[in-house]
């Protein structure tokens, strides 16, 4: 089970100051493609799940798949059921112009199999249903590992801080506190990543 703290800024001016803010404790930025499938008859987000390959730098130097179940966020803190596996990124790109190549390789990846198996995905295999590109910042504060997201859809951006937590809801005030007293606007995220893609706009 992932557990994050999930808060959504308001607007680009937002993201930057509060970036200008954590660039002392900055580690590393990461740029991601986050490209989604489903069963070829909805077998996976029928029920709650989703598969996912993220590629790491322009030129796709790497790759993770993840299958991700049962999401509920509700006031700021999100969970969800997570695998991953690293995969292949000539491969990973090879599934996102032929998604029936994922079938192919079930053989040979564990989680792959494990899906085939659990949400009886047929012959027919997987279909690509797009994605988006995200600008991840990773810091280190407070004893937090924050990540602070520029998500790129087609139909506009968003953004966000994520914080990873075994104490969600004391984490979440330790940011609040931090956010509030700085002047950065927020929300408490009501939706995920995928939700926001899926549903074709940005949150209100």
């Amino acid at each position: 089970m992932e557990v994050e703290v999930k808060l959504r800024l308001l607007d680009a001016s937002t993201h930057q100051k509060l970036s200008d803010l954590l660039s002392p404790f900055h580690l590393q930025t990461l740029i991601q493609e986050n490209i989604f499938f489903d069963g070829s008859n909805s077998e996976l987000s029928s029920n709650r799940a989703i598969l996912r390959l993220r590629f790491y730098d322009v030129a796709s130097r790497s790759c993770v798949l993840s299958l991700k179940a049962k999401p509920l966020i509700s006031h700021g803190v999100s969970r969800v059921l997570e695998l991953e596996e690293p995969f292949d990124p000539v491969l990973g790109r090879a599934c996102v112009a032929e998604p029936w190549r994922l079938m192919a390789a079930v053989s040979s990846s564990t989680l792959l199999n494990r899906v085939r198996e659990e949400f009886g995905v047929g012959e027919q295999g997987f279909v690509c249903l797009g994605g988006f590109r995200n600008v991840r910042g990773v810091y280190e504060w407070e004893g937090l590992k924050l990540e602070l997201d520029e998500s790129n859809f087609d139909f506009g951006t968003c953004y966000e801080l994520e914080c990873e937590s075994l104490d969600p809801e004391k984490d979440k005030k330790v940011l609040e506190r931090f956010l509030e007293e700085n002047g950065i606007r927020y929300k408490y995220s009501e939706v995920s990543k995928f939700g926001v893609f899926k549903s074709g706009k940005l949150p209100d």
